[in-house]
């Protein structure tokens, strides 16, 4: 029928998928400081370059599900439900204060080792992936951002989608592990240094706080 309302094919977005733009806006994103931003840089001050690749690999880990969500409608549910929404927060908050604190302690999270094995890359690569994972406006943000850089004339947007999803975790990957390296590249002046440790754990410690007033501060 003339002039009847014509709903927008579902994802409509842009007429390619992997755009500059796209690209310009994830490395942007990625890039930007946050809690994976942190988990990396303390694993690799604290214990050194294979720390802090497993701790970018976590927090690539934690992202899975965030994308999961987005593609298959989930963070819409989540974004509609109150419920769900502040557990998840608050689970996020109070994790991002256990941070915190054992941040501050001696033989906590910041704890410089001389040997740049790492004391268990289990607790490494847990700690990593649920920065990421008890962050549900990451879910959100997902849903939101990607459907944005789908082509609007796909047979289906789900493998667009996947290939979206899987640039963006690559992405995550390097920058975090560009980040890691460095820090662990200046572990040997911080290990001669017990001021700057000391500054340095208050420092972490303070932007994990802040982070999850953050967090606490934020509405659907």
């Amino acid at each position: 029928m003339p002039g009847a309302y014509k709903p927008a094919p579902p994802f409509a977005g842009s007429e390619t998928q992997m755009t500059p733009e796209f690209l310009l806006t994830s490395l942007i994103i990625v890039a930007s400081p946050g809690t994976g931003v942190l988990v990396t840089l303390a694993a690799g001050l604290s214990r050194g370059t294979r720390a802090s690749i497993v701790a970018a690999f976590g927090c690539t880990l934690g992202i899975v599900p965030h994308m999961v969500a987005a593609i298959t409608g989930l963070a819409a549910l989540l974004h509609a439900s109150a419920v769900a929404f502040e557990t998840v927060r608050y689970a996020g908050v109070a994790y991002l204060l256990y941070m915190a604190w054992r941040t501050l302690r001696e033989n906590g999270a910041l704890k410089i080792e001389a040997d740049e094995t790492p004391r268990s890359v289990r607790e490494v690569i847990v700690s990593a992936i649920l920065v990421n994972l008890l962050n549900p406006k990451l879910s959100i943000f997902f849903f939101a951002f990607l459907p944005q850089f789908v082509g609007a004339g796909a047979a289906s947007a789900l493998p667009q989608m996947l290939e979206l999803s899987l640039t963006f975790m690559a992405m995550t990957f390097v920058v975090f592990v560009v980040y890691g390296v460095f820090a662990a590249s200046v572990r040997s002046r911080i290990l001669s240094r017990p001021a700057i440790v000391t500054w340095m754990r208050r420092t972490f410690a303070a932007a994990f706080i802040g982070l999850g007033v953050k967090l606490a501060l934020t509405e659907r």
